[in-house]
């Protein structure tokens, strides 16, 4: 058991670094740049430290000796020592831009990688969670990954070059003191694995609990109506309260680990910083118990060392500073990892497409499988004449909305589907939806008017045409009693509207778009009994004349589709 659950993590480590690896890669030439950019910076800091020792020097020569300081420091000494404060500063001033456009293009390519992905999934992106637990993946986590690129990424390799060339610089005058550094060194990374590994753990519960709070606060934002038609605020209250105290307590424990893990590096690297002074101090005073009397690195040395010895465990604290930045961004890949991963299927056809009438529809042999092998739908025939209205009935599950994602050009399958004498896989997408008019059973309306809503179905449709539509599915003398008319507001998921206004809005939208085929998923699931007989007797008023394929669980009302038929009996055996 215990070796199933190691293999499954190590699994999940592998996953989170190649999805961490993929996303950096693009902008690994940047990142180049910055790492040469922080190790020029180094490189000016030791030559700037050996410049700064030969002036103390210097100092002290022409104060013992009374002779002038330029005999020990002259003009170029300077020079290069004005250089070197100059430009260290720009070269980490590089750095930092460089590392922070490499972030901010990273995160711009993964943010439209999961919406091409969404955009593919159509509307089955519902299986992957709430649109408030969508949304904050595509916003919170894709910026959580920020600290790991702008920051981690290069610091990781500079943890290794600037301790190795300062060791380098301090060997030419202490072999001794290189070696204590070198020695010293590992107790940092030592330490900041071992809190890392549960400031990951902290940051990954951090991570869902921010997803649950986003979806659960949205979800009864949305459902305020309902809620406080039913009473049962106190009951939402209750529950945002107890998970806004659950991400809380997420977040304070990560910030905990944080503050200890810098304490304690900051403790590691002074002690040993202190060790490497403390040699040099009794080395200049010559009581060293093995070399007494012997003074084994001389002033100019020993300071030169003790100027560089800061900057020796500088990156080594930095990384353990910014090792919670990449605790946060395995936590967040790790909920992105769902989305990262899901095969989107890319519909294959260029054909353009043009339908001047309804058009008759062929399902030959068609079937569906998931992913891991489920069937979605078995082996399927149907005939749909040209301007033929059908009803699809089947238990949940039978495959009715896979058959019409499958219609709609958003998942695989195989057999053959005709739209006329032309295979849909021939056609282009976009071209077919342009054709299609799509009714869910859950509309999807945005904040903002009327006409705004309207509007996402016909970008160019002018108010008279809005007017129109309106009135083709009695909401017109609705809008003109309203103060504002087309430019009233309305919610998200067009909070402000009951039900069956919702309901004859959607249809507005389908008139607007003038498609020749209409497929509709249970349009009437949510409503009451009168208000879907109304839908329905407003549906078979508007969709004369085209090709119509209605799923429903039930058939009041739909008498007068051409034909009601079974899923399961159109299986092919």
């Amino acid at each position: 058991m215990n070796n199933t659950l190691e293999q499954t993590e190590q699994q999940l480590k592998r996953k989170l670094r190649q999805q961490l690896k993929s996303i950096i890669t693009p902008q690994a030439q940047r990142l180049h740049w910055a790492l040469i950019a922080a190790v020029l910076a180094t490189l000016l800091f030791i030559g700037q430290s050996w410049l700064l020792a030969q002036l103390f020097v210097g100092l002290l020569d022409s104060i013992h000796t009374g002779s002038e300081l330029s005999a020990a420091f002259d003009l170029r000494h300077a020079i290069a020592l004005t250089l070197c404060f100059t430009l260290r500063p720009i070269a980490q001033y590089i750095r930092e831009r460089l590392s922070q456009a490499a972030s901010f293009h990273a995160r711009i390519q993964l943010r439209t990688r999961l919406l091409n992905t969404l955009s593919n999934l159509g509307p089955e992106r519902q299986t992957l969670g709430s649109d408030g637990v969508l949304s904050t993946q595509l916003l919170e986590q894709v910026d959580a990954l920020d600290g790991y690129i702008s920051r981690y990424y290069v610091q990781l390799y500079l943890v290794l070059i600037t301790p190795l060339l300062i060791s380098v610089a301090a060997f030419y005058y202490s072999p001794l003191a290189a070696i204590l550094m070198l020695m010293t060194a590992p107790l940092v990374p030592v330490f900041m694995i071992l809190v890392g590994s549960a400031a990951s753990r902290s940051s990954q519960q951090q991570m869902a609990a921010m997803s649950q709070l986003s979806g659960r606060f949205l979800d009864w934002v949305r459902g305020m109506p309902t809620l406080q038609h039913l009473k049962a605020t106190a009951l939402a209250q209750h529950d945002v309260d107890s998970s806004a105290s659950q991400y809380r307590d997420t977040t304070m424990k990560v910030l905990r680990l944080a503050f200890l893990s810098g304490a304690v590096l900051e403790l590691f690297s002074s002690l040993a910083i202190a060790l490497v002074a403390l040699y040099l101090g009794l080395g200049l005073l010559g009581i060293l118990p093995w070399a007494k009397g012997i003074t084994p690195v001389p002033y100019a040395g020993a300071l030169f060392i003790l100027l560089l010895a800061p900057e020796f465990y500088a990156p080594l604290r930095q990384l353990g500073s910014d090792y919670h930045a990449k605790a946060e961004a395995e936590g967040a890949i790790e909920e992105l990892l769902p989305l990262l991963e899901q095969h989107t299927w890319q519909h294959p056809g260029q054909h353009p497409l043009l339908l001047e009438a309804a058009p008759a529809i062929r399902l030959e042999n068609l079937s569906i499988t998931a992913h891991n092998g489920r069937i979605r739908l078995p082996k399927t025939k149907l005939s749909i004449a040209a301007g033929e209205r059908i009803g699809l009935y089947g238990e949940s599950g039978s495959g009715k909305s896979s058959l019409l994602l499958a219609l709609l050009g958003f998942i695989p399958y195989t057999g053959h589907i005709l739209i006329n004498q032309d295979s849909l896989l021939d056609l282009r997408r976009s071209d077919w939806h342009r054709q299609i008019g799509y009714l869910s059973q859950q509309p999807n309306f945005k904040r903002g008017s009327l006409a705004d809503n309207l509007r996402l179905a016909h970008a160019n449709a002018t108010d008279s045409q809005l007017y129109q539509v309106l009135a083709d599915v009695d909401l017109l003398s609705l809008v003109k009693k309203l103060p504002q008319g087309l430019d009233t507001p309305i919610g998200e998921r067009g909070l402000g509207l009951s039900g069956g206004q919702l309901s004859r809005l959607a249809i507005a939208q389908l008139l607007l778009r003038d498609t020749q085929l209409w497929l509709l998923d249970e349009p009437t699931a949510h409503l009451d009994p009168d208000t879907s007989a109304k839908i329905h007797t407003l549906l078979e008023k508007l969709s004369r004349d085209k090709t119509l394929i209605l799923v429903s669980h039930q058939w009041q009302g739909l008498h007068w589709l051409d034909r009601h038929l079974d899923l399961h009996e159109l299986h092919t055996h």
